[in-house]
């Protein structure tokens, strides 16, 4: 069986990362999202085991130094990270992957996983963002400050991702986050793997 692709999405915090990864998979067959470790407390919306695996910090670090993450970073103060062993099974069964991380998790990522597709989303613009950060209603005017501000680290690094999706209309991101990963499923690498016995036929001719 073919390996699943994977795939790193990254995008400053209140872009609509989230929104469209979730639709993104609910539109296409055989690719599913890896759901992170995370020691920041649940928000009222969220559960156990759907949008995170919220544990404590101390138990987070004992994963670490059993080797359990494949990348893992610490972001407003608190820890992230995805399981190894996780990945390596899903990819393994042949369904693609995708990795909500940060910059951080996408170079840890790379180095383990060269050919790793990378993604990363862009909010409209600054105020699109700010505006975007409010109205969500989740954090104070100074943690809004300090998204902003490492938004703008955060964009620092767009250049070492392979594609760049704007979000300002939610469709049309949606739409080419589906090309790019129909796109991946269609690289020469793959395709000249499963279809060795056709190529070979020509070959003997």
């Amino acid at each position: 069986m073919d390996l699943g692709n994977l795939y790193v999405i990254a995008a400053p915090s209140g872009t609509g990362k989230t929104t469209l990864v979730k639709a993104l998979v609910d539109s296409l067959p055989h690719i599913t999202v890896s759901i992170s470790h995370t020691t920041r407390s649940k928000r009222p919306s969220e559960m156990h085991g759907v949008n995170y695996y919220f544990i404590e910090k101390a138990e987070f670090e004992r994963m670490i130094t059993r080797g359990e993450f494949l990348e893992h970073a610490v972001i407003f103060d608190h820890y992230y990270g995805t399981s190894r062993e996780w990945v390596q099974e899903t990819l393994e069964k042949g369904v693609d992957v995708i990795l909500e991380i940060d910059w951080q998790g996408h170079q840890q990522i790379r180095s383990l996983f060269p050919d790793a597709i990378s993604i990363f989303i862009l909010p409209p613009s600054v105020e699109g963002l700010r505006e975007r950060l409010v109205k969500r209603n989740q954090d104070r005017p100074d943690i809004i400050q300090r998204r902003l501000a490492d938004a703008k680290e955060t964009l620092s690094h767009v250049h070492e991702f392979d594609y760049v999706v704007v979000n300002d209309d939610f469709m049309q991101a949606l739409h080419d986050l589906q090309i790019i990963v129909e796109a991946g499923r269609l690289l020469g690498s793959r395709q000249t793997a499963k279809f060795a016995n056709i190529i070979e036929n020509f070959e003997r001719m």
